[in-house]
């Protein structure tokens, strides 16, 4: 049994990686920024023992204090950093603004290495020692054939950047770090055309997770394990 902590849980993705880790008997610390307006989730709280929900706002460099300091000395196995917006739809040539694109990459891209910085302690207590980052082949600059979508692409590339910093900056550690693709999931941020649902999407995630190791590390994953280009 892995303890696994989980960021942006309240929906998507994130509602569905809780499930699945339950479900396969591991100890869950799920966050997101306000758990009052997570009905579901707060449901599957109240009937499993091995859960637990903490209020964990990213946005917040004072919120990823608390909430580090809450964890103590716990022991985290697995770390899913989920938590992501995408911001204006609109954000095409002429339209971006930089008060849009500082908040998404704030939250996207410079939020999941603070809380790295902060919750180090822990995943250094944990036996696992897997770190995964949700990111998105909309950040890959060699598949990049679309153009538009200036902010959510540039912080999904900096997140990508990011990751394979701290890949090798870990290693020694016996670290395993990855950003991994959820594929076009139907979800509200992905929209109802996406190609697949979440089961799927997290299903595939999970046996990356599963399978990923030292060796594996550093690396830009699809949900089905295939590799991605930078």
């Amino acid at each position: 049994m892995a303890t696994v902590l989980i960021t942006g849980t309240n929906r998507g993705l994130g509602l569905e990686f809780v499930k699945h880790f339950l479900q396969q008997g591991d100890k869950v610390i799920a966050s997101c920024r306000d758990s009052s307006h997570a009905p579901e989730l707060q449901a599957l709280v109240d009937t499993n023992s091995s859960l637990s929900l903490v209020n964990l706002d990213v946005s917040d460099e004072q919120s990823m204090a608390s909430f580090a300091s809450t964890l103590g000395d716990t022991a985290i196995d697995i770390f899913v950093n989920n938590a992501g917006v995408y911001g204006p739809r609109d954000a095409n040539f002429g339209k971006v603004k930089s008060a849009d694109w500082e908040s998404v990459i704030k939250v996207n891209a410079i939020a999941p290495i603070l809380l790295t910085q902060q919750i180090i302690s822990n995943l250094r207590l944990g036996n696992a020692r897997k770190l995964v980052y949700v990111t998105s082949k909309m950040g890959s600059i060699e598949d990049n054939r679309g153009g538009g979508s200036y902010i959510y692409r540039s912080s999904k590339t900096a997140l990508n950047s990011v990751v394979r910093s701290l890949s090798v900056d870990l290693r020694e550690e016996g670290f395993s770090v990855a950003v991994l693709h959820p594929g076009w999931v139907r979800t509200d941020m992905g929209g109802p055309n996406g190609l697949i649902d979440v089961t799927t999407s997290v299903s595939g995630m999970m046996s990356v997770i599963e399978g990923l190791s030292p060796a594996g590390s550093g690396q830009f994953f699809n949900y089905d394990g295939s590799i991605i280009p930078w």
